[in-house]
């Protein structure tokens, strides 16, 4: 079983030439997913998102890891607030106790449950202030 803990950047719509920045300075693989492939009933997906891109992955060399998305219309962008930690991992009971304990006293802005991606996946803000995601799935470039 493996949790791990990332950082997540949003662009307002600039994530593709951040994430090809970003793998010229540390090297590595890229992965990426633009709304468009995950657009349904479910998930609907404005026309001026489809290209966007929903979920990048760099995993770079000496083991520096980054990830990041475009921030689609409709969903608040502040400039300030552009990080947010990640918890990813297949360690279901774990991963639910930290998704409880960081909701107490904070919001929940998407309910864990069921991605179009097919993870559990959930976002909120801690009583922090902090936002955090939780995905519950294989773990990426394990």
């Amino acid at each position: 079983m493996t949790v791990k803990l990332n950082s997540y950047i949003g662009f307002k719509d600039s994530a593709k030439e951040a994430v090809e920045f970003y793998q010229t300075i540390f090297g590595g693989q890229v992965y990426s997913d633009t709304f468009e492939k995950f657009a349904s009933s479910e998930m609907p997906v404005a026309e001026e998102d489809k290209q966007k891109i929903m979920h990048a992955y760099l995993k770079g060399d000496n083991g520096i890891e980054l990830m990041m998305a475009d921030t689609p219309t409709g969903m608040s962008y502040q400039d300030g607030a552009r990080i947010t930690l990640t918890l990813n991992g297949d360690d279901e009971t774990t991963l639910r106790g930290y998704w409880d304990k960081l909701a107490e006293e904070g919001t929940i802005t998407m309910p864990l449950g069921k991605a179009p991606w097919g993870d559990t996946f959930g976002m909120l803000t801690d009583k922090f202030g902090v936002h955090w995601m939780i995905d519950i799935g294989p773990v990426q470039g394990a």
